[in-house]
């Protein structure tokens, strides 16, 4: 048992804002009203937090180990973990091994993180890796707006059978929900050719267009009644003018639940790329106005990363522009997959652009419910320098100084120059934490209310360097258990990994087996991941409609 006394305490979910008071656990590793006994830490003077959700991140798969592999240089220059009596030697690095990735998270107060792409047929691996991330529990997405039976049956107006398709995709792959990438685009891409637009039809399929995919899996994602919503990667990412694709599938998505992801990526104007501007106004104007869409802002920040996504004509795409080395995966019926090595620099009007604009998608989009902090790790930078965006969040004037490195050429092409809003702490425990948690659907999380998970951070504020406050917490507590004090890692136990069981028709295995046949180049018994591999879940049978 532990009681946390003294600190102000920001738990949003619960609609407390700075309140000094008592924050009690329970041995099984819950919240509770009060205890007798057990531990007592002293925050007085300090905040106390919810364990940050990262609502879209990669940290384990076959693209990420694609990258690992591509990337040995950033592994020769990153500082090695030195292994003690709690924790594994290993490195960091752009895409840092498997129990370095829960070391970094927990190290700055994350306590869950969700692994937003995988596919089918590599799920069994990612889950071997998930399980190898301490400390964090997890959640996957599974891959599927390009799956081919799926769009078959799209194609056909088979929208039930679409569902159960769906359905049964989820469950083999034992992950928690569904991931859109570039929707038709992947598939076409197969055949050398893409789908930037929402009206034309995919490349193979006479009568499927990407905008019918986005608007059908939406409403096979509610009906399912998945805890989080379609998560979408929309079409015609990191390209000039593309804005206007953004708010076209965001049109097609109304009356549903969805998440977009990294929307920094899909928020610009112009014409070519020296044209390229900011138009993050009239994408926060719409989800102003929508408060049912969430996002992940997807920032950038300036230095070296690598580029991981399933969305493999972008990545072809970004090898032409940068002349860096590439790699590429097909992963067949499925999905795709490019690797770009990428370095992000401020005399660079495009990456200008991108830095300030995902900033200002998080400043500009009102309800921070609405608009979490992401890199789209590792993609806009690396998730352990979140820090740093909290900073350019709650500190104009450090805003300002960081707008001078940019060459003037830019001024006049993003809109960050004009904001002046700072975030609060209330409202960065909001879009960190809280609002992921909910966006997520996990009723445990991103809360300090009785019955909830005990992931607590507590930061020792420091007014003069905000950034050092969230980079390097006094304590995280994991269900409970003080998993790191005095910035020093004392346990580091295992996470868990949230699965759900969508209901599907009891004659999908027959439907699928002759199709699956067709397309696949393994067995049908083989591909489904065992339930009993997972060993640490937290499985939700879903119901029927």
């Amino acid at each position: 048992m532990i009681r946390i006394t003294g600190g102000k305490v920001y738990d949003p979910a619960n609609g407390i804002d700075g309140e000094v008071k008592d924050i009690c656990i329970d041995d099984n590793g819950r919240i509770v009203e009060s205890i007798d006994g057990g531990r007592t830490i002293d925050a007085t003077g300090m905040i106390v937090f919810p364990g940050g959700v990262d609502v879209h991140t990669h940290v384990a798969g076959g693209a990420i180990n694609f990258a690992r592999a591509m990337t040995p240089e950033d592994h020769r220059r990153t500082q090695a973990f030195i292994r003690t009596k709690t924790r594994r030697s290993g490195l960091g690095g752009m895409a840092p091994t498997t129990f370095a990735t829960g070391y970094l998270y927990a190290g700055m107060g994350f306590t869950t993180v969700n692994e937003a792409a995988v596919p089918v047929l590599s799920a069994r691996h990612t889950h071997e890796e998930l399980a190898d991330i301490p400390i964090v529990d997890k959640a996957s997405l599974t891959l599927m707006a390009n799956n081919e039976i799926m769009l078959d049956q799209m194609q056909a107006g088979e929208y039930e059978r679409a569902k159960n398709v769906v359905a049964w995709y989820i469950w083999a792959a034992k992950s928690y929900g569904v991931k859109a990438v570039n929707p038709g685009g992947v598939a076409a891409w197969k055949w050398g050719e893409d789908a930037k637009q929402l009206t034309s039809p995919i490349e193979g399929y006479s009568n499927l267009t990407p905008g019918k995919i986005v608007t059908q899996l939406a409403q096979i994602c509610d009906d399912l009644k998945l805890p989080h919503p379609m998560h979408l990667h929309c079409n015609n990412l990191g390209a000039p003018g593309n804005v206007s694709t953004t708010i076209d599938t965001l049109k097609h998505l109304e009356g549903h639940r969805a998440h977009i992801a990294h929307s920094q990526y899909h928020a610009y104007g112009g014409d070519d790329w020296d044209s390229i501007c900011s138009q993050t106004g009239q994408l926060a104007e719409y989800f102003n106005t929508h408060p049912h869409i969430t996002t992940d802002a997807g920032a950038v920040l300036f230095g070296d990363t690598v580029t991981i996504t399933a969305d493999g004509p972008w990545q072809h795409l970004l090898y032409k522009l940068t002349g860096r080395k590439w790699g590429n995966l097909d992963v067949e019926n499925e999905t795709g997959c490019g690797i770009v090595p990428y370095t992000y620099r401020p005399s660079n009007l495009v990456n200008a652009v991108q830095w300030a604009s995902g900033l200002e998608l998080l400043l500009l989009i009102k309800n921070p419910w609405q608009v979490f902090l992401s890199t789209d790790h590792p993609n806009g930078g690396c998730f352990w320098r979140y820090p740093e965006i909290i900073k350019l969040l709650m500190c104009a004037d450090f805003r300002k100084e960081c707008l001078e490195q940019l060459p003037d050429k830019i001024k006049g092409k993003i809109l960050l120059p004009e904001i002046d809003r700072e975030y609060t702490l209330y409202e960065i425990a909001t879009s960190m934490s809280a609002g992921p948690a909910k966006a997520l659907g996990l009723t445990k999380k991103g809360s300090l209310g009785v019955g909830c998970d005990a992931d607590v951070v507590i930061y020792e504020e420091d007014p003069t360097d905000i950034a050092r406050t969230f980079a390097h917490p006094r304590y995280v507590l994991k269900a409970g258990e003080v998993v790191i004090e005095e910035g020093d890692i004392r346990e580091a136990p295992d996470g868990q990994e949230f699965l759900v069981k969508p209901h599907m028709a009891a004659d999908t295995d027959e439907f699928m087996q002759p199709r699956f046949e067709d397309c696949y180049t393994m067995q049908f018994e083989n591909y489904p991941v065992e339930l009993e591999r997972i060993e640490r879940k937290d499985l939700q049978e879903l119901p029927a409609e």
